[in-house]
This record gives structure tokens, sequence and C-alpha cells, in this order.
């Protein structure tokens, strides 16, 4: 028997499949939706041969609210809902703002309101340390705590802040309707997750991160001049104030980032917290060319790179102090940076094409092997 069933919102993307894969293995039912605008339903197939369980899927945009309902009456077994899908690059969203605000707020809005109607009441929201905008604003905010004053700088942070005041108040709106009508209510719950820098792939090599089009995170470019498809890399900024002048992120293996998705829904099940913000990082910030240079190492030569000018909005630190989540979801991340830039380069390596392409059999070979 489940333990419970899951709509699983651009599930077919980055971090949507890795925590697919998480709560399989978990033992729940997983629902995905996802209008493939920046993924494969390839990942479907990957997610089975993983987990030797396929989970239902259906191509549908987040903004569709009568295609929304339409699934949710076909399952109404689903009890909870994790929410990825999102547009998500920091510097494309200062040029689309609208094109954000369209996709990650009113697809959020119409999300909601598909939930209240088929009387789905937990909620866990793939949010984002930019929430926070610039935390060095303030004294001893580095690491960066979920108490921190939030004020994003650019307007993908601020869609997600958006979201998350939405969430907010709906969950507590919920719960005091439910109060005011005799009942506790606490069966509407929300999880925010703010997560920082997600990297590495599949340990098999199977699966990974595929950008369609030009990616705007760091590991996936130096993956791309790793194979040749980009000549080298931009660093954007090297005037911050670190130690070597280019800016500061935290760097989470995509395991260590599915496994808090799955312990935080499993929080909000049995602990009825109504809405919490949990940190996930790893608290040691890398810089950029750290980075690069880690990632090298795995590659095992020197990746070009070439400085480029700041972009809007972004800040010199974002670090997480995930003490919160360790305490009351007892989460840790248990994989290291080498870790997420060797499983990162044996995906890249032996998958050149992403998702278009079939997976190297000695690949599928190795993880059939190992079960």
């Amino acid at each position: 028997m489940a333990v419970g069933s899951v709509l699983v919102t651009g599930g077919t993307g980055y971090i949507g499949s890795f925590t697919t894969v998480a709560l399989l293995e978990a033992g729940y039912e997983v629902v995905i939706i996802d209008n493939l605008f920046n993924s494969s339903d390839e990942v479907i197939n990957r997610i089975e041969l993983i987990t030797g369980k396929r989970p239902k899927y259906y191509t549908c945009d987040v903004t569709d609210g009568p295609k929304l309902d339409s699934i949710f009456d076909k399952h109404p077994e689903i009890d909870s809902v994790i929410h990825f899908a999102a547009l998500k690059a920091v510097g494309e969203s200062g040029e689309k703002p609208l094109d954000y605000y369209h996709v990650n707020v009113y697809g959020s809005l119409s999300l909601l309101k598909s939930m209240q109607k088929h009387n789905v009441t937990n909620i866990v929201f793939s949010s984002s340390a930019t929430v926070y905008g610039d935390a060095t604003r303030f004294p001893n905010m580095i690491p960066i705590p979920e108490d921190c004053p939030l004020g994003p700088t650019n307007p993908y942070g601020s869609t997600k802040f958006t979201v998350e005041m939405m969430i907010t108040d709906y969950i507590n709106a919920e719960r005091a309707n439910a109060k005011k009508a005799g009942k506790s209510g606490e069966q509407f719950n929300a999880g925010l997750l703010r997560y920082f820098n997600p990297a590495g792939s599949h340990p098999s090599g199977i699966m990974g991160e595929d950008p369609q089009g030009v990616p705007y995170n760091l590991l996936p470019l130096l993956a791309q001049v790793a194979v040749g498809k980009r000549e080298k890399l931009l660093v954007f900024g090297d005037d911050y104030s670190s130690k070597d002048g280019t800016a500061i992120r935290d760097y989470i293996h995509i395991l260590d980032l599915s496994a808090g998705h799955v312990l935080a829904l499993d929080y909000l099940r049995s602990k009825h917290p109504g809405v919490r913000a949990w940190n996930l990082g790893t608290g040691k910030g890398s810089t950029v060319y750290e980075m690069v240079a880690a990632f090298s190492k795995a590659v095992g030569r020197d990746l070009p790179y070439e400085v480029a000018p700041r972009r809007a909005g972004d800040v010199l630190n974002l670090t997480a102090n995930a003490a919160r989540a360790e305490k009351e979801l007892g989460w840790t991340p248990k994989h290291t940076l080498e870790e997420a830039c060797a499983d990162l380069w044996r995906w890249t390596e032996g998958n050149p094409q992403g998702y278009r392409q079939s997976p190297p059999k000695e690949y599928v070979s190795k993880l059939k092997g190992s079960k």
C-alpha cells in the first residue's frame, strides 16, 4: 500500500524528476504534470529504469486551471502536491518579467484554486534562496537563516516571494475558516523550501540536468564547455568582496535536495505545522572560481573562462544556514561537492545529447546489476 499520492508539477525538470525518484523509493505514488517547455518526457523512462516504477504523466501547463481540475478528478487519491513548475532564470526574468509573473504567480494561483476544489491540503513549494536578496545588508545573516528579512533583487526572486506569501495567506485562511466551523483545520499545511544551487546527477549516469537551449546556471554551463558545446565560461563579475572577487554560492547535491523534499512532505503529513519555511543547503559557500577548479578537476583538465560584467540582480553571498531542517526534518546533506562534480561529469560525458539519446548501455547494465 502506498504511503500517499503526490502530484508533482514540473516533474520532468531537473529537481522535479529527482524528487519523483525519491518519492517513489519512499513508497509514494506519483502523478507528474509538465508542459515540457524546458524538459523532456524521456526522463519518465529513466525514472522507471532507476526505481522500477513508472509515475503517471500528463502534459499540462500549470496555468491551465481546467486541465488541472481534470487531472485531480482522474486521481482522487492525490493528497499532496510538490510544486516545481516555474520559469527559473534570474537573468532572463529581468528581460521578461511578465512571463515570469504569468507562469510562476498565476500558475501557482491556478494550482491552489484547483487544490482547494479537490480538497488537496498539503503543498511543498519549490522556493529559492533568491527570496532573501542581498543578506549581507544585515549583520550576522551569513549563512542565511530562515528569519532573515526577505527582499528579492530580481523579478524571479520576486515571483517566488509572491507565491510564498500567497500560499501562506491561503493556508492560514483555510485553517481559520475550519476553526470557525468547529474543526481543527490541521490538514492544511505548506512547506516553503528555500534552496541554493542544486548540482550533480544520478550516480548511475543515466539521469541529470538537461537544459533546453542556453543554460543559466554555472555547472551546466561548465559541462557544456567540457564537451565542446561552448567555447568558454563567462564569469559574471570578479569585483565582489570575496576572497577571489567572484560571487559565493551554496552548491547542494541533487540527491540531498530531493531527499529534503520527501522529508518536508512527511513532516507536513505527520506534524501538521501550518506554514513552515526550511532552507536546504550545505552551509558551505564556494566561489565561482572554486567551482571552476572543482569541476575542472573532475573533468581532468582546466576549463577556459572569461570575466564579464556582473548581472543585474546578482548578490555577493547566498549560503544557507540549514540548522532548522536538520533539527525538524532530520535532514543533513550526505554528498560532497566533489561527488556532485564527478556525477555531473559522468552524466555529461556519457550523454552529450542529454535525453535526446539512449543512455549508454554500460551505464544501464551497471545499474541493473546493482539491484
